[in-house]
């Protein structure tokens, strides 16, 4: 028998139990944990399922993920009020996998997409934590969408799409959208994140930022009214 057990009660048990049915029993982590000890100089402390423990920040971080998949691209719309951050830009502007991101930091991000043939989402006049607009540079976008409806090509049995006769990608019209949603965003007095050349996890760590410096705004706006 082959044992990872590390729990020395449950270790002695099995031991015993394999001697008296006379099956050999191997704890195939001893080698590894001797090494790492001497290597190290410290005891292991022989306490299993570390990286299982179920405190408040994992249960934390399993509600927001919930939380982003209900309000993804402009869902469950009246949850906007339970929000954390909410995430607004164009198509394609790295909002999903940005809140994913900050869902598993334990922040509650919604996001919600601007278009401009549509009216504006009801509740972002209202909601309590910072609004944020993602944006990019027009070329990197429409490459971005280019992909995106290739994708969808494959996926169908014609794997014919006309990219270039749409508005999706058609350069003059991105270039006035990205301008209409950055207008919108100042407008609002909402902060934009250019994601051009960020990574995702840069994206966030300016998120976090921006929702820090909010939080303190209106910390200072509160002591100033009492």
């Amino acid at each position: 028998m082959l044992s990872t057990l590390v729990d020395r009660a449950l270790r002695g048990e099995l031991e015993t139990t394999c001697r008296r049915l006379n099956v050999p029993v191997v704890n195939v982590l001893d080698p590894v944990m001797n090494l790492l000890q001497d290597f190290i100089g410290e005891q292991a402390a022989a306490r299993p399922g570390r990286q299982y423990v179920l405190n408040a920040d994992y249960f934390r971080r399993i509600d927001a993920m919930h939380y982003v998949l209900a309000h993804d691209d402009g869902q469950a719309q009246p949850g906007l009020a339970e929000a954390d951050v909410v995430l607004v830009g164009v198509s394609r502007s790295s909002k999903t996998p940005t809140c994913f991101y900050l869902a598993n930091r334990g922040i509650k991000a919604a996001n919600v997409p601007l278009v401009p043939s549509l009216p504006e989402a009801p509740g972002l006049e209202t909601v309590q934590c910072p609004v944020i607009g993602l944006t990019l540079e027009a070329d990197a976008l429409i490459e971005i969408r280019r992909h995106r409806l290739r994708l969808i090509a494959a996926a169908h049995t014609t794997g014919i799409v006309r990219q270039n006769s749409t508005d999706y990608v058609d350069e003059d019209s991105v270039k006035a959208e990205l301008l209409w949603a950055r207008r919108l965003c100042n407008r609002r007095g909402w902060p934009v994140i250019d994601v051009t050349r960020r990574s995702i996890e840069e994206t966030a760590a300016t998120v976090l930022q921006l929702m820090e410096a909010w939080h303190e705004r209106r910390r200072r706006e509160t002591e100033a009214k009492t």
